[in-house]
């Protein structure tokens, strides 16, 4: 009879507890290597040679244009009252934009009318890139438990924050002739 993992199996790739090899159970530790780019330090499994590449996750974000506004929300799980674009992980088997769109009606239940690249942002903070995009949507809001609350934003009203998501926001208000204002510290 089999038996299921558990529930922890496989770890969180984001998570630096990466303690044991997920083939064969062997501790990982820290060992150099030459790789394509030269000599690397990962964590690696001494007794089959696995290797923790500890790459990136993809990200994707939306700039929610929304009845002549810009939507931001506020993820359910954050202190504070900071509002940010929609953001969800790409899944397998999905492009990024087909992704960014069932974000958005998974999230808010908007349908995507249009989605546009506005480029990809380094944040390694969270070990991520993130793929950003201008969507414009119609519907009506229902968020999900996910998020605590929405709001709507003036173009020129619309506050960027120096990291991430934030960076993706001016872009996008610098492409509709908009120069961003930055949230200060």
């Amino acid at each position: 009879m089999a038996t299921s993992p558990p529930a922890s199996f496989p770890p969180d790739v984001d998570s630096p507890a990466w303690h044991f090899c997920p083939l064969c159970a062997g501790a990982l530790a820290p060992a150099v290597q030459r790789e394509d780019g030269g000599m690397r330090e990962r964590l690696r499994c001494a007794a089959c040679g696995w290797t923790h590449w500890n790459n990136p996750t993809p990200v994707l974000a939306a700039v929610v244009e929304y009845r002549g506004q810009v939507l931001l929300a506020r993820n359910a799980a954050w202190p504070g009252r900071m509002f940010a674009l929609i953001t969800g992980f790409m899944e397998a088997g999905e492009t990024p934009q087909d992704g960014i769109a069932r974000e958005l009606k998974e999230e808010t239940n908007l349908d995507a009318t249009a989605v546009r690249l506005i480029g990809a942002y380094d944040f390694q903070r969270m070990n991520q890139v993130i793929i950003a995009y201008h969507v414009r949507a119609e519907g009506e809001v229902v968020l999900s438990p996910e998020l605590a609350e929405w709001r709507l934003y003036d173009y020129d009203a619309v506050r960027c924050w120096r990291s991430g998501t934030g960076l993706a926001l001016a872009d996008w208000l610098r492409s509709t002739g908009r120069e961003p204002r930055w949230l200060e510290p």
